[in-house]
């Protein structure tokens, strides 16, 4: 794994569909001193309590035949729309001066999910990403994690 810089008020970003913790650096690069910044969560129930609906069904313009619709994943669409929120507020905060350097630790579905809201603003301001599903970890665990598997210098 390539190593990446966590310089001082450099933020990381431990994210999954539902749940996104900004942690800031506030030690230096050798020895990282991580500190809860912001936390955004959002329930999100499963595709069966979140719509009732049955799949619908299509006729075919020629003879009786029938096919069916698939559903839509409203837990799949809850998730995009929160990754979708975040991405904004990230390129919000990069734009306002709040960090000038971010890196993202997302499970490998989030980080897919995410990558198509990054704005240019974003993209420059991102030193890296780890593909890893953290977000349920205390930020000390977060913080040994990252320096065992050496995503941090």
């Amino acid at each position: 794994m390539e190593k990446m810089r966590l310089d001082k008020g450099d933020w990381l970003v431990v994210c999954d569909g539902r749940k996104a913790l900004i942690l800031e650096n506030l030690g230096d690069e050798m020895f990282p001193n991580l500190h809860t910044r912001e936390v955004h969560e959002q329930p999100n129930p499963s595709t069966s309590a979140q719509g009732s609906d049955a799949p619908g069904r299509l006729h075919g313009a020629v003879g009786g035949a029938r096919s069916s619709v698939e559903q839509t994943d409203w837990h799949d669409e809850a998730e995009r729309a929160f990754l979708r929120s975040l991405a904004g507020r990230l390129d919000a905060a990069v734009s306002a001066g709040e960090t000038a350097a971010l890196t993202m630790v997302a499970s490998p579905r989030a980080l897919g999910m995410i990558r198509a809201d990054y704005s240019d603003v974003l993209r420059k301001a991102l030193q890296g990403e780890v593909s890893k599903d953290l977000v349920k970890l205390p930020v000390y665990e977060i913080e040994k994690q990252l320096l065992a598997s050496g995503a941090a210098k």
